[in-house]
């Protein structure tokens, strides 16, 4: 079968710019083009770009990547031990690896001193500890979720609607950027996904790069925290997750 660039796209869970940024660097090139020169994509190109993503949520860079891939040694029954082997490896790390909580989108109990009033000022309908007996029952042993919880107690409402302005505007500016065809390895992209970072080191805990990399498989993972960002704007989270690996690998 034959795809166009944007069935492509939204089979992979892409963005067509992405694949355009692919096709530039010679990792993806279509298989053929329509006498009008739009790119056309067959299976096989698919599947290569399903090995692209694949390393790609691994760590690999594009580069090697691209090295990887077009090694004349390689098979893709190789490809997928390889695959496995590394993704068992980040199973169990994952697994062990301390998660923490997120203003407004970790489910969390947070000791949150403030009137019913100030609440509804600051969370209108929604209520941060409304899960509160499960984060505690997932994270309730680690240093993040005591830190989270300690300076979650000290916040005045002014500090609630500082943090609420600072997310509300950084929504903004994701959605814009995703929304402009921006691929989500780019500098940009992964500027936003540290701003996000330093977000949750300035206000809960220290958010290490391999943490926020856990939030950002969480984020997929979660059809709670997947749902919230696909409302904000259709493939957000994928773009976000994508971005928040590619800033980790470029800056640690």
């Amino acid at each position: 079968m034959a795809y166009t660039v944007g069935q492509v796209a939204r089979l992979a869970g892409v963005t067509i710019r992405t694949l355009h940024h692919y096709d530039g660097i010679g990792l993806l090139s279509p298989s053929g083009r329509t006498a009008a020169g739009y790119r056309r994509y067959d299976d096989a190109d698919l599947e290569r770009l399903q090995l692209i993503r694949h390393y790609r949520e691994l760590g690999f860079p594009l580069e090697e990547i691209a090295v990887i891939l077009d090694d004349p040694a390689s098979d893709p029954a190789a490809h997928l031990r390889r695959q496995h082997e590394l993704l068992t490896v980040r199973i169990k790390r994952l697994q062990e690896m301390v998660a923490a909580i997120e203003f407004a989108m970790e489910a969390s109990k947070l000791d949150i001193r403030l009137t019913p009033q100030e609440r509804f000022e600051v969370f209108g309908d929604f209520d941060p500890e409304a899960h509160a007996e499960e984060a505690e029952q997932r994270w309730g042993g680690t240093e993040a979720y005591r830190e989270s919880n300690r300076r979650a107690s000290r916040y005045t409402k002014e500090d609630w609607q500082q943090i609420k302005a600072e997310t509300e505007d950084w929504g903004r500016r994701i959605v814009a950027l995703l929304a402009s065809g921006v691929p989500a390895d780019s500098p940009a992209a992964m500027e936003l996904a540290e701003e996000h970072r330093q977000q949750i080191s300035r206000w809960f805990y220290e958010c290490s790069y391999e943490i926020h990399t856990g939030l950002a498989d969480m984020y997929l993972a979660d059809e709670r925290f997947l749902r919230h960002y696909e409302a904000m704007a259709p493939g957000l989270g994928a773009y976000l997750h994508e971005a928040i690996h590619a800033n980790a690998i470029t800056r640690a």
